[in-house]
């Protein structure tokens, strides 16, 4: 009697289940009295922050047993294959969530050693996933499929204002530059949401300083607009972690635009 091997559950779909429990976690506390834990006076963590990477980790643990985990609430486990990373942000914009406005999500990424990465984001209010396995990209909701496709036709473009306190930021910088107003309707999410909108079409680009090199906020959001066609640099339009920060545009026009308009604010 041969005895068939189980078939091994795709990587897209191990992102996409992880996301998913987190989502969970995180929909069920979502308007509900919070336990916080301060890491500084603007910075903390809930209870479901927590308990969401615990229930992602469970899923990829019960998938992948070898590979290595870092999550933003807990950390690296410090085992498995460090050529195979899973990269988690259990709840981007806790902020937003714990005053019960709308704006956050779940991001879940593998980053193996060739640079390839297989990434799902979750709307946890929305019901929607954006994932990628690497080259083809879709957006999930209620069991159905779609590509995603970029598009600049919003003309609207997230930019990250979290920066240092301390430190000359681009954020705060481009909100006041009256041709960046002008060509674009500036958002401030203050979730990484809003660079999955970039590759669904929603948003038209997202502009943020800082380091990101496998960053456990943007590496999902990131492999999504790589995959789906999306241009990405640096700040200064060298390739993605050159230098700092980070230009997702929907399209080369908007990319060169936002690359302009930025070039007047850097040192």
């Amino acid at each position: 009697m041969v005895t068939q091997r189980r078939a091994e559950v795709p990587e897209v779909e191990v992102a996409i289940a992880a996301a998913e429990a987190g989502a969970a976690v995180v929909l069920a506390k979502y308007g509900t009295a919070l336990v916080r834990h301060d890491k500084s006076p603007t910075d903390f963590a809930t209870d479901a922050d927590l308990k969401s990477e615990r229930a992602i980790r469970d899923v990829i643990r019960g998938a992948r047993p070898d590979d290595a985990f870092v999550g933003e609430e807990y950390g690296s486990d410090g085992a498995g294959n460090q050529g195979r990373r899973w990269l988690v942000d259990p709840l981007c914009g806790t902020l937003n969530f714990a005053a019960q406005t709308p704006l956050f999500s779940v991001n879940v990424a593998l980053v193996r050693s060739d640079g390839e990465a297989t990434a799902a984001v979750a709307d946890p209010l929305s019901a929607e996933i954006y994932w990628t396995d690497g080259a083809a990209t879709g957006l999930r909701r209620g069991g159905t499929d779609v590509p995603l496709q970029p598009s600049a036709r919003s003309r609207l473009v997230d930019v990250n204002v979290d920066g240092p306190p301390d430190e000359e930021f681009i954020g705060p910088q481009l909100l006041t530059d009256r041709e960046f107003r002008s060509r674009f309707g500036p958002r401030v999410s203050s979730t990484t949401l809003a660079v999955a909108w970039v590759a669904a079409g929603r948003r038209a680009g997202f502009v943020t300083d800082g380091d990101l090199r496998e960053s456990v906020h943007f590496t999902a959001g990131l492999a999504l607009c790589q995959a789906g066609g999306c241009v990405v640099t640096d700040l200064r339009g060298e390739p993605l972690h050159s230098g700092p920060g980070m230009i997702v545009a929907a399209d080369t026009e908007t990319h060169a635009r936002l690359l302009e308009i930025v070039a007047r604010h850097l040192p």
